[in-house]
């Protein structure tokens, strides 16, 4: 059970994006400078690491329906998408404790019948016993 799996989903996604904005933005003069080094094999592999997250950035952002969202607005998102999930989680473990407590009182229940099942089989035979 747990909290929903879109919620989770929605949580990775966001994180992502944030992540690809960043690193975007760190990034995108390297790129830049990359793309008028005239594609350099020399500069690319002196900047293989921000070069790379560029690219992995503009194609995360050409998957992305629409304008891009700024930070502020993923951070907003994903406050409210964690508080969701919060109160999700929180219903769950009451539904987890209230379903415990039915279990046990089902156990109970059933250990009772069936004690009592045997008192009645132990008088029957005892009874049955004495009439002999």
């Amino acid at each position: 059970m747990g909290s929903d799996p879109n919620v989770e989903a929605r949580l990775v996604e966001i994180a992502a994006l944030k992540k690809h904005i960043i690193n975007y933005s760190k990034t995108k003069d390297t790129y830049a400078e990359y793309r008028k080094s005239g594609y350099s094999k020399k500069f690319f592999e002196e900047h293989r690491k921000a070069i790379t997250l560029c690219k992995a950035a503009k194609e995360a952002f050409s998957k992305n329906e629409g304008k891009l969202p700024k930070i502020k607005e993923l951070n907003q998102e994903y406050s409210e998408v964690l508080q969701e999930k919060k109160k999700t989680y929180v219903e769950y473990r009451q539904a987890k404790q209230d379903m415990k407590d039915i279990q046990m009182a089902k156990y109970n229940v059933d250990l009772f019948l069936k004690f009592e099942e045997q008192k009645d089989q132990a008088e029957k035979q005892k009874t049955t016993e004495q009439t002999r």
